[in-house]
């Protein structure tokens, strides 16, 4: 059974940082890409950042690149979303995704066909 638990989600100022992670249990982790979406009220859920299998390779929203990175620690079966300079439309609830299995970790495929998803952590920026 696939779990992708979030922590690390919260309130924070305009102008800070915050930093997601996600831990992954029952897939092969170091075979699979992964990635976050958000969704803010009243919005459908959107696509943030991916990362391939190996960390290498990495995939940002337009809206995020430059503030966000995103990376993993296949060791410890990780994935970190680091947030720099957040803004109050960075507000939403934060998903974790793994990517499908048949797709040689590449980090594009998490955007198109997400596999799995993590129950989501809030995070708001206040002004």
């Amino acid at each position: 059974q696939v779990q992708l638990v979030e922590s690390g989600g919260g309130v924070v100022q305009a102008g800070g940082s915050l930093r997601l992670s996600c831990a992954a249990s029952g897939v092969t982790f170091g075979e699979i890409a992964m990635g976050w979406f958000r969704q803010a009220p009243r919005k459908e859920r959107e696509f943030v950042a991916s990362i391939n299998w190996s960390g290498v390779d990495t995939y940002y929203a337009d809206s995020v690149q430059g503030r966000f990175t995103i990376s993993r620690d296949n060791a410890r079966n990780t994935v970190d979303l680091r947030k720099r300079r957040l803004k109050k439309e960075d507000t939403a609830v934060y998903y974790c995704a793994a990517g499908p299995g048949d797709a040689g970790g590449n980090s594009r495929t998490v955007r198109s066909r997400p596999a799995h998803w993590g129950q989501g952590s809030q995070v708001t920026v206040s002004s």
